[in-house]
């Protein structure tokens, strides 16, 4: 079994709701080339409604900006067409197009239950990436594959996704790996418990040892949306905010005010204005106590704001007593002012309340806009649900997993302070554990995150970990000739779809 050219390896990583890619592994490991929202477009013929999803006229961008009109309040859309063919699905700047000039379009996402909705969606997205997106040409596909899908997928799932690849694709090689394992493999460790923090859920995953703790593995119907709600619905009190979203000289109507809030609540976390607590009441800054590694000032590119914090230091050292004054109380306030479809809007401190629902959901009950129906289980909170998954683990294993807590998904480097937020949080889950031996209790939990010297993922390393640890599997296993990590194409045509399940034993 020969190796590859790392020019002509693929990794394709497919989240619930975005699929990134890029081709080639280089030295310096790059950032994806792609990134595209995992969700497909049909015409409607009947004239049947598409309620509305995503017509508002803009282009969405690349992440989890999802539809804001799910066909049930705790599920993203799924349309199945048994009729349709891989090329009547409209994908990625097409379907943003369609939806731009108004046409009805229904909306479906075939990853967000974690799996595969519909074979002939999923197809189409792929298809896209890899002949539209990154121009590789069917007939002469040289590369090998390695794909990061959602962990504990079925064996039947895995030998159709093969197949597909192989005689859809005509890649040349092809291997699974699945998303927490990368996103863990990014920040260093073999063992830990990655929170993948989604649009409509949050993923945990307990690894121990460099294999994922299947049978713990849980999740927790709490994620960004309800976020988003939530601050929208806090930000009607701000008069700032309420003036832009209906001006008094030309009024709109309920429904435009609250587009208006969802998507400018959506702009304030991911323009990074958002800071998350520890301890879920008060955001405290630490005082600056001086550069102390200018190695790392160096290397992170960060001179020139440290230059720039030193000379404003000295500029409030010299104003007067008052001016001091002044400043202070303006920097309590917290208040800062954002550009938004040609408003300048200031908020405050409600802002770092974006992520209460994460921690709280009982908190969204009064919202009208996130439902929460009778008969459903209330949502844990996130914190609980980590502590909870990790308590099921062996007792000798709990001390080395809580040494990795990677908090990662869209929010992972956009909301400032999210990790140490949960961290904290989950003290009671290691404090008082009175069935454990003393020499294995835990004693602390360590909040992980991808190193620095990754240079093309710093400053967004842990929202892109899943991207960055498939790369660095990729370069070991289509290097390493004696590996049994990918199928061949020989293989595939000896043994058919079965074979990847012979090739990935870590999968099981």
């Amino acid at each position: 079994m020969g190796s590859f050219r790392d020019s002509s390896i693929l990794i394709v990583e497919t989240g619930r709701t975005t699929i990134r890619a890029g081709l080639g592994v280089h030295e310096l490991l790059k950032a994806p080339a792609v990134e595209i929202l995992a969700r497909v477009g049909f015409r409607q013929i009947t004239g049947e409604s598409s309620n509305g999803v995503d017509t508002n006229g803009k282009k969405l961008s690349n992440d989890s900006d999802v539809s804001r009109a799910p066909s049930s309040p705790n599920r993203l859309p799924y349309h199945p067409n048994p009729s349709a063919k891989v090329n009547d699905y409209l994908v990625g700047t097409q379907l943003d197009e369609a939806l731009a000039t108004g046409q009805d379009i229904l909306i479906s996402w075939p990853f967000a239950d974690g799996d595969v909705r519909d074979w002939t969606q999923a197809e189409a997205l792929w298809k896209y990436v890899i002949f539209n997106q990154l121009q590789i040409k069917r007939t002469q596909n040289e590369s090998p594959v390695i794909l990061s899908m959602s962990a504990g997928l079925s064996r039947d799932l895995l030998e159709q996704v093969c197949q597909l690849f192989f005689e859809r694709f005509n890649v040349a090689g092809f291997a699974v790996l699945e998303r927490p394992m990368a996103q863990i493999y990014a920040t260093g460790l073999l063992s830990g418990v990655v929170v993948d923090v989604g649009y409509e859920q949050s993923d945990i995953s307990p690894i121990y040892d460099g294999f994922i703790l299947q049978n713990i593995r849980t999740s927790t119907a709490i994620g960004i949306r309800d976020c988003e709600n939530y601050l929208a619905n806090i930000l009607r009190s701000n008069q700032s905010v309420m003036a832009a979203a209906s001006p008094p000289d030309s009024p709109v109507d309920s429904q435009t005010i609250q587009q208006f809030l969802l998507d400018f609540a959506q702009h304030i976390w991911r323009e990074g204005l958002v800071r998350v607590p520890s301890d879920g009441q008060t955001a405290e800054v630490p005082e600056d106590e001086g550069v102390t590694d200018i190695a790392a000032v160096l290397v992170a590119g960060k001179e020139k704001a440290v230059i720039e914090t030193g000379m404003k230091k000295k500029a409030t050292a010299k104003a007067s007593a008052a001016e001091q004054a002044r400043a202070r109380e303006i920097e309590a306030l917290d208040l800062v002012t954002v550009e938004f479809r040609g408003h300048s809007i200031t908020v405050g401190k409600e802002r770092h309340r974006f992520c209460e629902p994460l921690f709280d959901p009982t908190l969204l009950k009064p919202i009208q806009q996130v439902p929460v129906s009778d008969t459903q289980d209330q949502p844990l909170p996130l914190q609980d649900a980590v502590g909870l998954a990790v308590r099921q683990a062996d007792v000798d294993q709990r001390q080395y997993i809580w040494q990795g807590l990677f908090v990662t998904g869209d929010l992972g480097n956009r909301v400032k302070g999210i990790g140490i937020a949960l961290q904290s949080r989950l003290s009671p889950y290691i404090l008082s554990n009175p069935e454990q031996p003393t020499d294995v209790q835990p004693r602390s939990i360590r909040v992980a995150s991808v190193p620095e010297y990754f240079a093309e993922f710093r400053e967004k390393g842990d929202r892109l970990a899943a991207f960055l640890g498939t790369s660095i599997v990729a370069k070991i296993i289509f290097n390493e000739s004696q590996t049994k990590s990918f199928v061949s194409k020989l293989e595939y045509d000896e043994k058919g779809p079965h074979a990847i399940i012979e090739m990935s034993p870590a999968l099981f």
